[in-house]
């Protein structure tokens, strides 16, 4: 009987597929989703995956149910047959729900796979991962009203020049709104590639010494909102 693992995360038929396509587990995608890093496609597949597993839930714990009616002391009586059969049909129910449910997650599945193979992976600094990490948690370029110096300003209090933060808007990683002026801040946003970044696949070693894959992104300015 399948037990759920020490995550809380039930097992379903699609884990293993997930985890070849985007380059890691179930309980890190559904991390990644959590935190706001991932682009539409892979947000997609972590809620419809979300949702498979709650219907999975439920289909083990009538799979449960039944087998503790079928080992129980009661009597074998016309009572136990109706709660056996009464579990039988709500099993049959939570099964139907659960290949919905599958069937789904495979269809937001697909179109990751397919774009898989394709992919060639770019390298980028130490650094510049520590600054997308500070950004992803919310940041804002201001300028100093005395010196009028611009800097980047972060929850984590990371150091992010305006120098990095131009390089990283050229390798199209991050944004900014300039509708906003950098006196009152100008906020400082994930792209969906600088997005890819950090939940691309590392490479074993120490946190922060491995350059992090990127996807391939031409290099342009920065988009801005108007």
């Amino acid at each position: 009987m399948t037990s759920p693992p020490p995550d809380g995360l039930m097992p379903t038929a699609l884990d293993q597929r997930i985890e070849t396509a985007v380059g890691y587990g179930v309980a890190e995608l559904r991390q990644h989703r959590d935190g706001g890093l991932l682009d539409a496609s892979r947000t997609a597949l972590a809620d419809a995956h979300r949702e498979l597993v709650a219907a999975e839930r439920d289909v083990n714990f009538y799979r449960v149910r039944l087998a503790r009616l079928a080992t129980s002391g009661l009597p074998v009586d016309q009572a136990l047959f109706a709660r056996i059969e009464r579990t039988l049909d709500q099993l049959a129910t939570a099964a139907a729900v659960r290949d919905t449910k599958q069937a789904a997650a495979a269809a937001a599945l697909a179109p990751i796979e397919a774009a898989a193979p394709r992919q060639t992976l770019a390298q980028i600094a130490a650094k510049d991962v520590a600054a997308l990490l500070a950004i992803a948690q919310g940041a804002k370029l201001h300028e100093h009203l005395v010196t009028h110096r611009l800097a980047v300003a972060t929850p984590t209090r990371t150091r992010i020049s305006f120098a990095q933060l131009q390089h990283l808007e050229e390798m199209g990683l991050v944004e900014r709104d300039t509708a906003h002026p950098v006196h009152a801040g100008q906020p400082v946003t994930l792209t969906d590639a600088g997005r890819a970044v950090l939940t691309a696949p590392r490479h074993a070693g120490p946190l922060g010494t491995t350059p992090a894959p990127l996807p391939p992104v031409l290099p342009a300015v920065s988009r801005t909102r108007r």
